[in-house]
């Protein structure tokens, strides 16, 4: 069979890697995809000339694509085009496609939808308002009589809309982001005002086609920039997997009150919904609430996953579509696994691009793995940087710290100009 990724970053590597495992698959194409994809067996990337999926060009470029190609199968990767509607596009040409429609997907595309749909089918979650007037924002942040809280942008910012605010001051530096500044377009026309909650984070993926639900592996992303959980949120800066906080009373307080109301749901709203749905958690006293819902799969949590995935891959996609969860079992590898995020200078906001990357694999590691991102090829061939996010490394052991270890070593051999990583990815996690 033949598969189509859509997307260029860490977690379509990963998946295209992971898919090109099955036998099954016979060839990959990743649109737009990145150099380091296509270095691995079976996969090739493929640029439109327009890649905004909404435009007819870009849609008929895609569909002559996959009807050149023979594609069985496509995976929408980010969410910007499950959120503009290109599975409703796949759907009306009959063409398998795995993601949520348009309308399901609003549960990532505005964080106010989102919010609605917990209050209403009882997921716990934190307390909220919203608002789309800047004055009428600022004056609730004036009258409030404790801090902190958490300000967020309603649509999508690419996982950097969310500010915790410690006072009144980061609060309206917050708000004049999002709604002066317009520093994330009109995804912060509207924002939350979101009580804080103090705890654990979490991640939690899980399979769904409308009917059945199953997680994943928890994981914990580590979203702040520097160590110790400090500076701006970025779209992920390293993994660990499985969380290490997870335990069975919190695992049952999830299902409970976060994973099967939401599945009820969706099945009550009648969503179009057949494939990944992203719990971001905070853990407070064994209690699980939802921060935010993802309508697919995590970057960089996938790149943590799926190196610890037994089940073949196509399976899980083929058994999503076809409506046969029921029939399906997930197995994992009992074993830790470590993702630390490379990063360009300067990201999360401006950074240079077009520096070579030099490595150094004399001493590689066989259970570590490079996940490329933000990366290209020069005129004279060689790898360089394009990109926040350039690359991640993935290390897998039955023990935690040794797991750590061998991400950390493998990520020292890489150099580029401005190379940037956290020290601290999977450290410290249980507190």
């Amino acid at each position: 069979m033949n598969y189509l990724i859509i997307g260029s970053g860490g977690r379509e590597h990963a998946i295209c890697w992971k898919l090109a495992q099955s036998e099954k698959a016979e060839n990959i194409y990743c649109i737009p995809g990145n150099y380091g994809i296509s270095l691995e067996k079976k996969c090739y990337i493929h640029k439109l000339s327009d890649m905004d999926f909404e435009s007819e060009k870009s849609m008929k470029e895609l569909f002559d694509f996959i009807e050149e190609k023979k594609i069985d199968l496509t995976i929408v990767g980010p969410e910007k085009p499950l959120v503009k509607g290109v599975v409703d596009e796949f759907q009306k040409r009959g063409l398998k496609i795995f993601g949520p429609d348009k309308y399901a997907s609003q549960l990532e595309g505005s964080k106010e939808f989102a919010k609605k749909f917990m209050n209403k089918f009882q997921v716990r979650t934190a307390d909220y308002v919203s608002f789309d007037k800047y004055n009428e924002a600022l004056d609730y942040l004036k009258s409030l009589n404790s801090y902190p809280v958490v300000i967020k942008a309603d649509g999508l910012a690419a996982g950097k809309g969310v500010f915790i605010c410690r006072d009144f001051s980061q609060a309206l530096v917050a708000l004049d982001e999002c709604m002066k500044k317009s520093k994330f377009g009109k995804a912060g026309d509207r924002i939350l005002v979101e009580k804080y909650l103090d705890g654990v984070e979490m991640s939690i993926l899980a399979v769904t086609d409308g009917k059945k639900m199953i997680p994943f592996v928890s994981s914990k992303d580590h979203k702040k920039l520097l160590d110790g959980d400090k500076g701006p949120n970025t779209g992920g800066m390293g993994v660990i997997s499985p969380n290490p906080v997870m335990n069975e009373a919190i695992y049952d307080d999830f299902m409970k009150n976060c994973l099967l109301p939401t599945l009820n749901g969706i099945q009550t709203m009648e969503m179009n919904y057949k494939g990944i749905l992203f719990f971001g958690l905070m853990i407070k006293e064994e209690k699980c609430y939802v921060l935010e819902y993802n309508v697919r799969m995590g970057d960089p949590e996938t790149q943590s996953l799926l190196p610890l995935l037994k089940t073949d891959l196509v399976e899980i996609f083929e058994k999503t579509l076809g409506d046969d969860l029921d029939s399906l079992s997930i197995d994992w590898l009992n074993e830790f696994s470590t993702t630390v995020v490379m990063a360009s200078g300067g990201y999360p906001d401006e950074y240079e691009k077009g520096f070579e990357i030099s490595f150094d694999e004399s001493n590689a590691d066989k259970s570590t793995k490079i996940f490329f991102s933000g990366v290209s090829k020069s005129g004279d061939g060689k790898m360089v940087t394009d990109g926040g996010r350039v690359l991640s490394v993935t290390s897998i052991d039955k023990n935690k710290l040794n797991s750590i270890k061998k991400s950390y070593e493998r990520i020292n051999n890489i150099k580029f100009k401005g190379a940037f990583f956290r020290k601290d990815i999977g450290i410290n996690t249980e507190e």
